[in-house]
C-alpha cells in the first residue's frame, strides 16, 4: 500500500513538473516577442554633434530645440547636445552621422556640397538681400527641395538653421575694393564657389576647419577670413584680425540632418513630436540670429581697437561685378532652377 502511494506521490510531482516545464518553455520560446513593445517603455537618446560654441545662435538652438523635444515628448526623447566640435570636428561630423556613431549634425552649407553640389546655389555671394529673403528661402519650397535632395544620400533633412550674413576680415588692411584682397591668404569653407569667389579677388583661398581658425589666425597663418558677427565675437577672431569690412556678402547657414535610417525606426508619434519642435526652433532661430549679429557688432563698434567698414551701394556693385562669373558658371553646370526660384522670392517679397 505503501509502495503504490509512493508511485502515486512521484507521478503527481512528475506531472507537476512537466507542467512547469511546458509553461516555460511556451513563453520564451513559442510566443512572438515584441521588442518593440519593450522599446516603448525605454528613452530615446539622441546625440546632436555640432562645432561652435554654445552662445553662438546655432549652439543657442541646439539647446533650445533639445528642451522642446523632452517637453513635447514628456521626457521619453532626450536630446544631448555636444558643441564646440567635442565628439567631431566638421571634417568629421557627417561621416559619422552615415556610420550611425552620432543621430543629428547641423553642418554648414558649404560643407554639404560635398555631398551634393547643387547646395552650392547657398554660398553664392549676394544670393540673399537681407534676413527677410533668407527666411522665405530656409521655410519655403526652396528648404524643401534642398532638404529632400538628402535622403538619396541617406540622411534625413529636417530644417535649415541661420546664422547671419558673412563679413570680411584682415590683419593687413580694411577690405575696401577688390583689389584690396590681392595676394592676401583667406580662409574659407571647403566649398568650389567659395574657393573661387576669392580666387576672383586674386587672393589664395586655404580651407582650415573651422575648430582650428582661432590657432591658425593666433599664429599669423592666415591673412583673412570671412564669417559672421557671432562667430568672430563668440570665438574671439576680432582679438587677430581688428580691420572688419561690413559686407553682407555671403551666408552662413546650417543644414539640421539626422541619419535617415534612425529616424525611420522611431515610432510616427516621436517622428511628430520631433518636428513639431523643429520648427518651432527655426522659427526663433531666424529671428535670434539676426537680434544676435546686431547686438554683437554694436559691441565690436565700441572697440576702438577695431577699424569697422561698411560696404557702400557703390562699394557694392564693384564687388557684384567681381563675382559674376560664379553665378554664370553656377548656371551652366547645375541649371538656373534654384537660382530661379530664390530670386522669384526675393522679387515677390
Amino acid at each position: 500500500m505503501k509502495q503504490r502511494w509512493a508511485v502515486i506521490v512521484a507521478g503527481f510531482f512528475l506531472f507537476i513538473g512537466s507542467l512547469t516545464f511546458i509553461i516555460y518553455h511556451f513563453s520564451e520560446e513559442s510566443l512572438v516577442y515584441d521588442d518593440e513593445q519593450e522599446g516603448l517603455n525605454k528613452q530615446i537618446v539622441i546625440y546632436f554633434s555640432h562645432v561652435v560654441a554654445e552662445n553662438t545662435p546655432k549652439g543657442l538652438a541646439a539647446q533650445k530645440f533639445a528642451e522642446l523635444v523632452e517637453k513635447k515628448t514628456n521626457g521619453r526623447v532626450k536630446v544631448e547636445v555636444f558643441p564646440n566640435g567635442s565628439l567631431y570636428s566638421d571634417d568629421e561630423e557627417i561621416d559619422a552621422l552615415l556610420r550611425g556613431d552620432v543621430q543629428m549634425i547641423a553642418p554648414s552649407f558649404s560643407k554639404v556640397t560635398e555631398l551634393i553640389p547643387e547646395w552650392q546655389v547657398l554660398d553664392l555671394p549676394f544670393i540673399f538681400k537681407d534676413y527677410h529673403d533668407v527666411e522665405k528661402a530656409f521655410t519655403g519650397d526652396v528648404g524643401k527641395q534642398l532638404l529632400a535632395m538628402l535622403e538619396s544620400k541617406g540622411i534625413k533633412g529636417l530644417a535649415l538653421w541661420s546664422n547671419g550674413f558673412k563679413q570680411m576680415m584682415s590683419n593687413r588692411r580694411l577690405l575696401i575694393e577688390p583689389r584690396d584682397f590681392y595676394e592676401l591668404r583667406f580662409r574659407i569653407m571647403p566649398s568650389d564657389v567659395i574657393k573661387k569667389q576669392f580666387q576672383l579677388l586674386g587672393s589664395e583661398p586655404i580651407a582650415v576647419p573651422f575648430d582650428n581658425v582661432y590657432s591658425s589666425l593666433e599664429n599669423h597663418e592666415l591673412d583673412g577670413q570671412e564669417n559672421t558677427i557671432s562667430n568672430i565675437y563668440s570665438k574671439g577672431f576680432y582679438r587677430f584680425q581688428p580691420y572688419l569690412t561690413i559686407s553682407n556678402h555671403g551666408y552662413l547657414g546650417y543644414a539640421v540632418m539626422v541619419n535617415k535610417q534612425f529616424w525611420d525606426h522611431l515610432p510616427k508619434e516621436i517622428q511628430k513630436k520631433i518636428t513639431e519642435a523643429m520648427k518651432e526652433t527655426t522659427i526663433w532661430n531666424l529671428q535670434q540670429s539676426k537680434r544676435q549679429n546686431e547686438q554683437q557688432l554694436a559691441q565690436l563698434r565700441k572697440n576702438h581697437r577695431i577699424h569697422i567698414y561698411e560696404l557702400t551701394n557703390t562699394d557694392r556693385k564693384k564687388w557684384k561685378s567681381q563675382f559674376a562669373p560664379l553665378y554664370q558658371e553656377f548656371e551652366k553646370e547645375f541649371g538656373n532652377h534654384l537660382l530661379r526660384q530664390i530670386q522669384k522670392e526675393e522679387g515677390e517679397s
